[in-house]
């Protein structure tokens, strides 16, 4: 195992835009493996960082770097806004998952997590999934995702994202209800047919998306429901639009094209330049439910897992994230801002009371 620390890696990192007070970025490679990570570790303030790994056939070294080093940083603000005592990492491995992942692979790596000591815990992400979690959980014990915790966490996220839509709508409507709402939900992968799912059960309108052809026909012949083609769901007329497939969905050229009140969806990294498309949605009216607060199940999930919790706490966690949510829309309200920047002041300064309150880490 190689730890990389020559000098142009280095100034990869500091000269990245997205390069943000990161503690600790790592680059590990495995010749025998074909094994290139980065693991990136954001703040520890709150406690040790948590993040999934992600494995992705990325372009270049540098989309990986950025990748990385802004979910991890997304994940400390997560962490922050969901009331956890968690900090901030992600990792990725890169690669094309089909040619790359293997068992010894999924070994090599888990030697590199552990020598980070517990500053980085790992968990499922694209690509990953529970069986990576068990191989991984044989070589280091700063691992949550397996079959013996708490399992797959897109049913608990699913049901924190709904919970924040619902929030939303009863901002908007004044109703705590989503059974007369129309919502576009782009993306049926575990959270978003989850939440597509949710939706309809309640009564919803859903109109749904999936480059994925028999995933739609599949969720449309069980709920009855509308389906568009992926590039015509942002012109949908609804009242919500719930970006649940990837990030950067909303963007200069998107925007243009919604015709909602709300954006509310389990994506990361929705907006492509979180500032400007933030107030861009606000110049618009368009409430947004920032990604981080409202897609927070799934880090609830590995919390309670990491500390012996059970499923139906992280449930009822999940569902505090409404109540989080409408705190942060009166705030942004109040103070004339995004609920953007409401949010990340509220994170902000969980995490600034504690530096200034904890003389020494206890986790």
């Amino acid at each position: 195992m190689v730890f990389t620390t020559a000098e142009n890696t280095a100034d990869m990192v500091f000269d990245a835009g997205d390069y943000r007070d990161h503690e600790q970025v790592t680059f590990f490679s495995d010749d025998e493996t074909g094994l290139e990570a980065i693991i990136s570790i954001h703040d520890t303030t709150l406690g040790p960082s948590l993040g999934g790994t992600r494995i992705l056939d990325y372009d270049t070294e540098a989309d990986a770097l950025t990748d990385v080093l802004r979910l991890s940083r997304a994940m400390t603000y997560k962490s922050a806004a969901a009331d956890l005592n968690l900090g901030g990492g992600k990792a990725v491995i890169i690669g094309d998952p089909d040619d790359i992942k293997t068992e010894d692979l999924m070994r090599a790596y888990a030697r590199a997590v552990d020598c980070l000591d517990g500053r980085y815990i790992t968990s499922v992400d694209v690509n990953s999934g529970v069986e990576d979690m068990e191989i991984i959980s044989e070589h280091t014990d700063y691992v949550v995702g397996t079959r013996d915790g708490l399992g797959d966490p897109s049913p608990v996220t699913a049901h924190g994202v709904l919970h924040g839509l619902k929030a939303c709508v009863e901002h908007v409507y004044g109703t705590d209800t989503v059974s007369d709402v129309d919502v576009a939900v782009q993306g049926l992968g575990k959270v978003g047919h989850g939440l597509a799912e949710r939706l309809a059960e309640r009564g919803a309108s859903v109109t749904v998306t999936d480059i994925d052809e028999e995933k739609v026909e599949a969720f449309t012949d069980e709920h009855d429901a509308d389906s568009v083609a992926p590039d015509d769901i942002y012109d949908v007329d609804c009242d919500v639009f719930a970006p649940c497939a990837f990030g950067g969905a909303i963007n200069d050229e998107t925007i243009p094209h919604l015709s909602c009140d709300i954006v509310a969806g389990a994506a990361n990294n929705i907006l492509e330049d979180e500032q400007r498309h933030a107030g861009m949605l606000d110049d618009e009216d368009i409430l947004y439910a920032p990604d981080y607060v409202i897609n927070a199940g799934g880090i609830i999930t590995v919390y309670h897992e990491y500390h012996d919790g059970t499923e139906q706490q992280a449930f009822e966690d999940a569902e505090a994230i409404g109540d989080r949510l409408l705190t942060m829309i009166e705030r942004a309200e109040d103070e004339g801002t995004t609920v953007l920047d409401a949010a990340n002041a509220y994170a902000e300064e969980r995490i600034e009371n504690e530096d200034r309150t904890t003389p020494a880490r206890s986790w």
